[in-house]
């Protein structure tokens, strides 16, 4: 490998962004990050918008920090949130800021899509994505409803990340990952579904050519490359939806496993070659989504830290700053007195945490907690019975044995919750890496440019790069009378 050969990647999230560049070397990668910056929300006109233009004049700061270093940038790859897009005009000129996801307009819009126009299990039906208000077919839905002008006017809807690289490049393309969280994407034909789009009076000329991870969108425009003082670098399509981009970072070696992608949110899934769509799976609302060489990821979103952090906000003072003396605190507390579901509605966005988590200890008949020790320990117990449930549930819809769960993100720094994983799911847990939308970006750059032959080789130098920390089950018996705690709490 040349050491010299440096991927520029672009890892935008839902509060904030950087890019990074990663080099290859001696069968390993090294990260370095270049710039790091808020992703503001603009509340204007009574809605929610991103900031497109401030993201891209990132982006441009980034490539000059790369030109300045004299780096050899070989290729740029963009990743970001999923479901939201941005409309371009007949002339090439962006139509307004995107909506945001949490923008509420589309409150009451997906029932009101399946009970007037599609109804909701020919909705699954046909994507096998997971229903949440915010996807992009209910914001295209919400949008015609209001006669959104930006929407009117549209010759062409791009998905952030293609939106990104269109800005860079001048293409406008349609990637594959992004597109399968829109639930408008069909996992068969792998394509946008024509009856979903025909359902909201759009066609498939509306939207970029349909590519895969991996491919050249094209280079940056002369204008550009003379803004960064690069040259006419490729910008490479990589799994444009960060979660894409991350599980292609999960360091496994082989087809068995699972992955827990760990933060605000925990998405737990499988990689599978073929989308599942059944009954099972939409009673119980898990999603396909699209991965990388042509494999499906099929998960389910839980909720993941935002519990922790909400509480810590309005604890305040009160508990311990440092989040070591936190959970040692929490650690000395009586286990499995209190539990609770935590994707119950009722913590989705309470106006205090700490009062939501109790009102359903007490409506359960449990203990209630008091004190920020004895709800930190509710917490981390309540999401690794969760995860044992989750985890159940793709044991039973997966056609092959999973043997190992691979925790990646923030989250798998969190040794305590790690242990309590493996503890109660009874497999052994692999935690690691922090950065692997990072990686998983950068890597899927490198196979394009041909230095890596597919994910496996990908996989490999991951894992000789980074330092997997490992968790065997324990204490299986009183994991066990806990989980059959949860199942009856959580059933009423």
């Amino acid at each position: 490998m040349n050491s010299n050969q440096c991927f520029f990647a672009v890892d935008l999230g839902a509060t904030s962004g950087r890019t990074i560049v990663g080099t290859l070397c001696d069968n390993k990668i090294k990260l370095e990050e270049l710039t790091r910056f808020p992703n503001h929300l603009i509340q204007t006109g009574g809605h929610f918008y991103w900031d497109i233009y401030a993201l891209y004049f990132e982006m441009i700061k980034g490539l000059k920090v790369a030109a300045c270093r004299q780096l050899n940038i070989t290729s740029i790859g963009i990743d970001t949130w999923g479901v939201d897009f941005v409309c371009v005009g007949e002339d090439g000129a962006l139509l307004r800021n995107p909506l945001s996801y949490r923008d509420p307009h589309t409150f009451g819009m997906m029932e009101k899509y399946f009970e007037q126009v599609v109804p909701k299990e020919k909705v699954y039906k046909a994507t096998g994505i997971q229903f949440m208000n915010f996807n992009s077919l209910f914001q295209l839905y919400a949008m015609l409803q209001a006669n959104n002008s930006a929407l009117v006017n549209a010759e062409k809807i791009l998905f952030v990340p293609d939106a990104l690289s269109y800005m860079l490049t001048g293409e406008e393309v349609c990637e594959y990952t992004i597109a399968s969280t829109s639930q408008m994407l069909n996992p068969i034909t792998k394509d946008l579904d024509l009856m979903l789009l025909k359902s909201l009076g759009l066609d498939r000329e509306k939207f970029g050519k349909m590519v895969f991870p991996g491919y050249k969108i094209g280079t940056l425009t002369p204008e550009v490359q003379k803004m960064t003082g690069l040259g006419a670098v490729p910008v490479i399509a990589v799994a444009g939806h960060d979660t894409g981009s991350a599980v292609a970072a999960v360091p496994a070696a082989n087809e068995h496993f699972a992955y827990l992608s760990s933060g605000t949110w925990s998405l737990m899934g499988i990689e599978t070659k073929d989308a599942i769509i059944n009954d099972l799976s939409y009673e119980r609302n898990f999603t396909n989504e699209g991965g990388v060489e042509g494999t499906t990821r099929f998960l389910k979103n839980i909720c993941g830290m935002w519990l922790l952090e909400r509480c810590r906000k309005e604890w305040g003072d009160e508990a311990p700053a440092d989040y070591g003396e936190l959970i040692a605190q929490a650690m000395k507390v009586k286990p499995f007195e209190s539990l609770i579901n935590p994707d119950d509605a009722m913590f989705a966005n309470p106006a205090n945490m700490q009062d939501a988590i109790r009102e359903y200890c007490r409506k359960t008949g449990q203990h209630v907690p008091e004190g920020y020790a004895e709800i930190c320990r509710c917490i981390f117990e309540s999401l690794a019975l969760r995860y044992r449930q989750v985890f159940g549930y793709l044991k039973e819809m997966a056609s092959f044995s999973i043997d190992t769960l691979h925790i990646i993100g923030g989250g798998s720094r969190n040794a305590y919750l790690n242990q309590f994983t493996a503890n109660s799911t009874g497999v052994t847990v692999l935690a690691g890496p922090q950065e692997c939308t990072a990686l998983g970006n950068i890597m899927l750059q490198a196979k394009s440019a041909g230095v890596v032959n597919d994910i496996f080789e990908m996989r490999k130098i991951i894992a000789d790069s980074i330092d997997l920390k490992r968790f065997d089950p324990q204490d299986k018996a009183e994991w066990d009378a806990a989980y059959e705690k949860y199942l009856k709490v959580t059933a009423e």
